[in-house]
């Protein structure tokens, strides 16, 4: 055992002496790691004892230039890529929420400008739905007149002229479409104030975070 000792000690030694030449030979660094058994190796390039732990890539003076990290298995590997493209996916998705956030700050910087943009908003939606129920009504105001004329042939429907049943079909399906446009209206105005809500919502944290240094100084 005495000699084994002896053997181990004076081969890390003359380790620890060819450091200085090997990196005086080899121009890119010496590399130095301590095994699964425990041993001290080193050499110019990667140490493929060491494949599973740091290794340390030393300068030629002997300080250390760069920790070198444990070499990946396959599936280490593809978790590794999956879990940085996350982070990476995460970062870009928080920057995309603050300049969103500076974006609204600039656009409404205080409640009066934001509801005045609502209340824009909405205004032009109803202008356009109030034109469809105009629409409506005259719609209707034709429709009664059409009655009165079908009136005639109560009795005897077969006898009804063709261009008035053309009439009748065009006035239902006008009246279709003006009901379908208004019904998309109503949800279009139920859609925007669940927009600017929603960004009222994120305004008044924003608003309060400005102003709490404000206040503070």
């Amino acid at each position: 055992m005495l000699r084994l000792a002896r053997v181990v000690l004076t081969g890390w030694m003359l380790g620890v002496c060819a450091l200085p030449a090997l990196a005086q030979t080899g121009g890119g660094g010496i590399y130095s790691c301590v095994d699964a058994k425990g041993r001290k190796l080193t050499s110019d390039r990667p140490i493929r004892e060491c494949a599973d732990r740091e290794q340390l890539l030393l300068n030629p003076s002997g300080t250390v230039r760069a920790v070198i990290p444990p070499s990946l298995t396959g599936p280490e590997r593809a978790a590794q890529e999956a879990r940085q493209r996350r982070e990476a996916e995460e970062r870009a998705r928080q920057a995309e929420e603050r300049r969103r956030e500076r974006a609204l700050l600039v656009r409404y910087p205080n409640r009066s400008v934001h509801d005045k943009e609502r209340a824009e908003a909405l205004s032009q939606i109803s202008v356009v739905r109030q034109a469809a129920l105009n629409r409506v009504k005259e719609l209707q105001r034709q429709r009664k007149e059409l009655d009165t004329e079908l009136e005639f042939y109560a009795k005897d429907p077969e006898k009804v002229p063709p261009s008035l049943r053309r009439l009748v079909d065009d006035n239902e399906k006008s009246m279709a479409v003006q009901e379908r446009f208004i019904a998309d209206q109503e949800a279009e105005m139920v859609r925007v104030n669940a927009r600017f809500d929603e960004e009222l919502q994120r305004l008044q944290l924003l608003w309060a975070q400005i102003a709490a240094p404000a206040a503070a100084n």
